[in-house]
Order: structure tokens, then C-alpha cells, then sequence
């Protein structure tokens, strides 16, 4: 909200400067963001008195001009021809220079000297165009400066408001405020109508056929006008809150709005058809051209202003061109309203159109200021226009709203909550001051009745919060709380969710966090059968957009759309993770079952590039070492990974699921090819999501000791085994342990071989096992026994064949 200082100063006497406004303004709530000063460019330049004018002897189409500026008589050589001895004009002397940059000299023109220039508002850009030098009152003091007396000097304060303050997106609503806070006198503007004999309703009928979107519907009718530019000072009033006059009409309502923060329209009443306005919803794929002369497509939700015969205004957003107030226009239809601020929320939304009315109207206009502010524009159109102005108003208010609440403020209470010792009578004098009616009050309590066009104001505490607004807030003492902070529990998983962050981004993973809505068509695009958990998810009643139009099932989908932003900023290679909540539908339950869930990714290069390594991509494997990690740091047992070519989102020969004990806690793999596709992502990724509650739930809570280091040698024996294509190293490691030898510390794999000589459909596998003692060396002997005994287990409980 732009807030002419000058203009704020017609309805309120105060003495504050504008920086000690600005300051006040922001101390009570309504912050000033920046403060301007404009027009200080027309301080140089005088009002002045034409003597007389002459022609010129060496040009026709110049003339010389004798000019007093209040001291002297000057010799100003002048082009215009519009002028005559004894009007008031604008002179700029020698030495300054103009708004649109011209530099005044003293200089000979055609042999006659000339001692500065007579301006128009062309050149001291207060217009456009303009035919000739600027013809001022004859009234104004010789002599002054033009920014005094035009009051074109003047300072804008931008205010910040805060959606629940829509009474202040007017001139009278700062005004109301600046008074109450420098407690002085706040005066309405006077409107007084002078209204010929015919009435309205011989021209104007009006219909509410969608009250619940427009309550209330108010009109005039304005005739004999003569449309032309405004005034200088209503168009320099427009221009600082930066709205661009347009005609004196159009202006007016602009001019309104402003003021009351109440938005009209006007339309040319010739192309009103029968002068009935039918207020009602738009048919669906209805087109409109609104006066930007764009064409919009409407729809049931859309209300419009109409006519007998078509739609004339989107109601509350913007007029139509079929109704625009031209320079031929004789008459008007001048229209009040107040309409439903979802309603003209959602449409602004929907058409893309963004006004001053509809900023207004969205967060909610005073209904009681329909009718006052009506009346102000025909006044201000009939002195500015010429206009005769019908008798009465069209006001169609089939349901009244209901009167504002009242409210009880505890005297006592406010004093506590705000840490003051404010008397009952000076409270009541604060909440009289903002116009707030005082309905009865006594020691204890104040009880008021809440302005209508304070729609923020609704409990006790409002109240408490605008009697410390008045009070000032920086005359409450500051005083630390009293209180007692009990002890409270930390998160019970909080030690092992810092352990794994530790770990993942002390191996070069980054931690991301993803929303917590994702779009059905991830999932689809996961390939995921229907009866598939991921597709039990719950989906947004009011989502921001289809993108994020359900609540996550799985982490996936982030992650991925993850590798996309990056991989289109050619970052390549990425290491990440996700710590956060998946949430399922459960028929019984209202609300969704939680799952705390990890989940890690990896594409790209396994290390940054250098001249030392090869560059290798990241596999499988790799993913898998890291998981492996997190299991041993929380010493959890029996962990297996299983081979599964079921899941659907995952490459068939690149997939497991992860099993502790039988109870599966989570699966990891290598992307599906068909994803990667639909994602346009070129390079491989590998995945694995874990439930970290289960985790949890496995780790071994024992308190950890620190082994001794042995303090007898190891002995290894190394075995290369020939087993089916299909056996798994894992079962081979299980029925080594099986075995049950003693001495048997490790076992490792360390070779995978395929080709010739083993036989197709078959796969070579070295494994070392370790022995060790802990009270002594063990012997050649020794081992090689435990040794042997282990391969005649192995032989006999499963197809193997030791490769020499």
C-alpha cells in the first residue's frame, strides 16, 4: 500500500514528520518498508505573472514575454501560443534543470535574449502531452515555488500490510489508525450529493441471482457527463499510489478506491442493455473480453455482472469491454458492491488476473462501506465531470450480514499478558480511539462491539494485541518469564538416526529431504502391480497441484526426481539419502499407519576423477558395502540378502530383498531400465530402501566392549569352489558356519570366476577362511585338519567341486 503523506494529512491533524510516522506506523504493526520523497524537482521553479507578450521580430512563430517571478521582470523568448499578458504560469529559471532533463541557460534565441523558459506539463512531466506552457490559477501567491503551491512535493510511505488487515488497504483506514495512535482527530471526507428530481429506479433495476457470492449490490446513475483528463491533483494522487489516469471518470473510482478502499466500476449506462444488472454465475466455457481486450474463458464458478442480454463485468476482478467508459460516453452506471472473498479469490486465481479490486475484495472490503463510497464517487463525478446525479441508490441487500460480535476483554488478563498497569479508563480510551464502540466497562471488564470493518478483530486476544499497538510496544518493559522446564525425554531412535547420518555422509553421501507428496504417476511409472502396499496411500483433499496430490508410500520417487534436477545441471554423480516418513491408508483407521524409512541412492562415478585411478561407476556393490555398514555399526544378526526378481521397479538380475531372520526390512537393487526412461535419465542408479523402525527395533541395545587385540598370529586357508550358476555365495558362507569348527574367526570371498575351463552354467568361487586362537599358535597341522573338515561338510551337504 503506497501512502501519500500529504494526502494522509486531509483526514487527520497530527505534527510527526514522515521519517517519525514511518517509525510509528512500523512500531504499531504496519511496517514501512521504504519512504520516498517525490516532487522535489519542482522546488527551483517559480509561479510567475505574464506582463504582457509581444512577437518577436526575426521568427513568426515566436513570442517575447515579459514575466514577473515576485522580484523582477524577465525577458523569456517563448514558442507556445496559448498564453496572455496576466495569466499565472510556471517559469524555470536559469541553472536548473527540468524533470525530463532539460538544462535552463540564458541564451540569445533569434537575437533577442532570453533569462529562462516558461514550462508545460509536457516538460515538467505531469502529463504526457500537453498543447502548450501550463495556464495555473490566478489565485496562487507570485513568487512561490511550484512544489508548495501545487503541493507536488511529497513524501510515499510503502506499508507492508499483512493479509488480516484489510481495513488499512485505504486511505481512511491509515488515517483511522494514525489518529488512534497519536490520539487526535480523524475526519471522513464530506460527501454531499446534490441529486436531481428523477429517481434511480427509472433507470437501473438490479437482480441477485448468486447472493451468497454477492451479498450486496449498490448503483447510481450519473448523467450529462463530460469525460476529459482529471485534475492535476487527483491524476498526482494516482500516480503516487501507482495507478496511471486514464479520464476524469475512471479516475474518480480509482480515486475511491483509494480512499475508501472500497473498488467500483462504471459503465458507459448506453451499453447497458434496459439498464438491468442480473448478478449471477457464468455458463460453463462462456467467453468474455475483460477491458485488458483479452478473451477469457469462463466457468460455472465465475461470477459475472450482467446485463438484460449479456455478461458485462467479471464481478469484483475487472470490467469488460463491451461496457467501457469511452471519451463519447454521456451517461454512467455506477456500481458499489461487496462480493464473497473466496469466491473472487478463486477466480482471480483461476483467470490469472491480478487487480486493485480484487486485492481488495479477496481480503474482504467493509459491506457497510458500499453506500458512503458510492456516494463519494457521484459526488467527486459531478464537480469533476459537469454530471447530473439521479435521486437515490439502487441497493439490492437481500440478506443482511450479521452484526459483528461482541467481545469481553478481562481487564486483568490484558495486564498480565501484556505486563503493563494500563487503567480501565485509558484501555477504553485506546479501543474508542481505533473506532471501536465501547458497549460497557467498569474495574473488571470492557465490553465492546467489533467494527465491521475490523474483520481481524474476532477474540479477547485481538483485542489485547490492538491495546498494546496503541499503548506502544516499546513502552512495555522487557522481563524475562518465570517458569519451570521440566525434563523431557529425547526422541528414543534420536542416537541411532545420528549414528547413520554420520556414517552415509562420512563415506560422501548427501542428506536430501523431499516432500511428503509425490504425484500417483511416480508410482506408476514404477511399473507397481495393483495390489502392490505403495498403492495404498492417501490423497490430498486440497492439493498445491496434481505433482503433490497424494502423501508418499515410499522415499523413491524424491530420490529419483532428485537425480533428474541434478543430472539436468550436469551433476552426474551423486551419493544420497533420505531419513523420513512413508504413510499408508488403513481401512479401519482415520488416520495413515507411519513408517520411518532409509533410503539411499547412488549414480555416476565411484570417486571424483583424477590422475592416480581409473574412473570406475559406481555398482551394485558398492551400494551394498554401505548398507552392510549400517547393519554391523548397529551389530544387528542374521541379516541376509536375497535374491528377488520380482520387484517391479528394480532390474530383474540386480535385486534383493534384505531378510533379518525371515522378516523382510527392505529390499535394494539397480533401477529398472523402463524407469530410467520415463525420468530420461541416462546413467545407472542403484537404490535401497530399509525400514529404520525395524532397525531399531533388531539392533543388539547390549553396551558395547572393546575386544583385546589377539595376541596369537592368525592362519588362513584359501579354497576355490565349483558350484551351480544359481547357488548363492551367502548359503555356501552358512553351511561353512554350519560346519561348527572351532578356530574359525572369518570367511571371505575374494574371487568370482567364469569361463574356460569351468563348465558352462557353472561359477567359480575362492573363499579364505581364518583361524585363530585365543590362548595360543595354532599348528600347520591343526589347521589343515579343521581345514579338511569343513570341505567334507560342504561336500556333503550340497553339489560342489574344488577347483585344483
Amino acid at each position: 500500500m503506497l501512502v501519500s503523506y500529504n494526502w494522509l494529512k486531509e483526514y487527520v491533524n497530527f505534527e510527526a514528520t514522515p521519517e517519525e510516522l514511518a517509525h510509528r506506523l512500523t512500531m504499531a504493526g504496519l511496517e514501512v518498508s521504504s519512504l520516498s520523497c517525490i516532487g522535489e524537482e519542482f522546488e527551483h521553479i517559480r509561479i510567475a505573472s505574464i506582463k504582457d507578450v509581444s512577437p518577436h521580430p526575426n521568427a513568426d512563430k515566436l513570442s517575447i514575454c515579459r514575466v514577473f517571478d515576485g522580484k523582477e521582470v524577465l525577458n523569456i523568448v517563448c514558442g507556445a501560443h496559448n498564453m496572455k499578458a496576466g495569466d499565472t504560469v510556471a517559469l524555470a529559471p536559469v541553472g536548473i534543470t527540468l524533470p525530463n532533463g532539460v538544462k535552463i541557460k540564458a541564451s540569445k534565441i533569434r537575437g533577442v535574449f532570453s533569462e529562462g523558459m516558461l514550462c508545460s506539463e509536457e516538460e515538467l512531466k505531469l502529463e504526457e502531452k500537453s498543447p502548450g506552457i501550463m495556464i495555473l490559477s490566478s489565485d496562487l501567491e507570485i513568487g512561490k515555488d511550484l512544489a508548495s503551491a501545487l503541493m507536488l512535493k511529497d513524501y510515499v510511505l510503502e506499508i507492508d500490510l499483512t493479509p488480516n488487515r484489510a481495513d488499512c488497504f485505504s486511505m481512511i483506514g491509515i488515517a483511522r489508525e494514525v489518529a488512534a495512535f497519536y490520539d487526535t482527530v480523524f475526519t471522513l471526507p464530506s460527501v454531499n450529493v446534490v441529486e436531481e428530481e428523477e429517481g434511480v429506479e427509472k433507470f437501473i433495476s438490479v437482480a441477485l441471482e448468486a447472493p451468497e457470492l454477492c451479498p450486496r449490490y449498490t448503483a447510481r446513475y450519473v448523467y450529462n457527463v463530460s469525460i476529459k483528463s482529471s485534475p492535476l491533483w487527483m491524476r498526482r494522487r494516482l500516480e503516487l499510489a501507482g495507478i496511471r489516469a486514464i479520464n476524469n471518470v475512471v479516475d474518480v473510482t480509482n480515486y475511491v478506491l483509494l480512499e475508501w478502499g472500497q473498488p467500483m466500476h462504471a459503465f458507459d449506462y448506453t451499453l447497458v442493455e434496459h439498464g438491468k444488472i442480473i448478478v449471477k454465475k457464468a455458463a460453463p466455457g462462456e467467453k468474455f473480453f475483460t477491458l485488458d481486450n483479452k478473451e477469457r474463458i469462463l466457468d460455472e464458478d465465475v461470477l459475472m455482472i450482467c446485463d438484460a442480454l449479456k455478461p458485462v463485468a467479471i464481478g469484483g476482478v475487472m470490467g469488460g469491454l463491451n461496457t467501457e467508459v469511452k471519451e463519447q460516453t454521456s451517461s454512467l452506471l455506477l456500481e458499489s458492491a461487496f462480493f464473497n472473498p473466496q469466491s473472487i479469490s478463486r477466480t482471480s486465481r483461476k483467470l490469472g488476473i491480478k487487480t486493485e479490486a480484487s486485492l481488495r475484495f479477496e481480503k474482504g472490503v467493509d459491506p457497510e462501506s458500499a453506500v458512503p463510497a458510492l456516494n463519494r464517487a457521484a459526488q467527486l463525478i459531478a464537480e469533476l465531470a459537469n454530471a447530473k446525479v439521479a435521486r437515490g441508490v439502487v441497493d439490492a441487500f437481500p440478506h443482511p450480514l450479521p452484526k459483528p460480535p461482541q467481545v469481553r476483554v478481562n481487564i486483568q488478563k490484558a495486564n498480565r499478558i501484556l505486563g503493563t498497569k494500563i487503567t480501565p479508563v485509558t484501555m477504553t480510551n485506546y479501543l474508542e480511539r481505533l473506532g471501536i464502540k465501547v458497549k460497557s466497562h467498569d474495574q473488571e471488564k470492557i465490553l465492546v462491539a467489533i467494527p465491521s470493518h475490523r474483520k481481524d478483530l474476532k477474540e479477547e486476544i485481538d483485542l489485547v494485541e490492538e491495546l498494546a499497538r496503541v499503548h506502544g510496544y516499546e513502552k512495555i518493559l522487557e522481563t524475562l518469564p518465570i517458569m519451570t522446564i521440566p525434563e523431557g525425554k529425547g526422541k528414543a531412535s534420536f542416537y541411532q538416526e545420528t549414528e547413520v547420518r554420520s556414517l552415509l555422509s562420512n563415506n560422501g553421501f548427501f542428506e536430501v529431504i523431499t516432500y511428503s507428496f509425490i504425484s500417483p504417476e511416480m508410482l506408476k511409472s514404477l511399473n507397481i502391480p495393483e495390489d502392490h502396499p505403495f498403492w495404498r496411500y492417501i490423497s490430498i483433499s486440497n492439493p498445491l497441484s496434481k505433482d503433490q496430490s497424494v502423501m508418499r508410500t515410499t522415499l523413491l520417487p524424491g530420490l529419483l526426481l532428485t537425480v533428474v534436477t541434478n543430472h539436468n545441471h550436469k551433476n552426474m554423480d551423486l551419493k544420497i539419502f533420505e531419513l523420513g516418513k512413508v504413510f499408508f491408508r488403513e481401512e479401519k483407521n482415520l488416520l495413515p499407519k507411519e513408517k520411518f524409512v532409509l533410503s539411499g541412492l547412488v549414480c555416476g562415478l565411484r570417486a571424483e576423477e583424477a590422475w592416480n585411478h581409473p574412473q570406475k561407476e559406481t555398482d551394485f556393490y558398492d551400494l551394498k558395502g554401505f548398507l552392510e555398514n549400517i547393519f554391523h555399526i548397529f551389530s544387528l544378526k542374521n541379516v541376509n540378502f536375497q535374491i528377488d526378481k520380482s520387484i517391479p521397479y528394480f532390474h530383474p538380475g540386480l535385486s534383493s530383498q534384505i531378510v533379518i531372520g525371515g522378516d523382510p526390512i527392505g529390499v535394494i537393487g539397480e533401477v529398472h531400465p523402463h524407469v530410467l526412461d520415463y525420468l530420461e535419465i541416462s546413467k545407472k542408479i542403484f537404490v535401497f530402501e530399509v525400514d529404520f523402525g525395524k532397525i531399531i527395533h533388531y539392533c543388539d541395545k547390549k553396551e558395547k566392549w572393546a575386544k583385546p587385540l589377539p595376541k596369537f598370529p592368525s592362519v588362513s586357508r584359501d579354497s576355490a569352489l565349483i558350484v551351480d550358476e544359481g547357488i548363492e555365495c551367502q548359503t555356501i558362507v552358512e553351511a561353512i558356519v554350519s560346519a561348527k569348527v572351532k578356530y574359525l574367526q572369518d570367511i571371505k570371498v575374494f574371487d568370482l570366476y567364469r569361463g574356460d575351463p569351468i563348465p558352462s552354467g557353472k561359477k567359480s568361487l575362492a573363499f579364505r577362511m581364518l583361524f585363530q586362537s585365543q590362548d595360543r599358535s595354532l599348528t600347520d597341522e591343526e589347521v589343515n585338519v579343521l581345514f579338511e573338515n569343513i570341505l567334507s561338510h560342504l561336500k556333503n551337504k550340497m553339489e560342489i567341486e574344488l577347483r585344483t
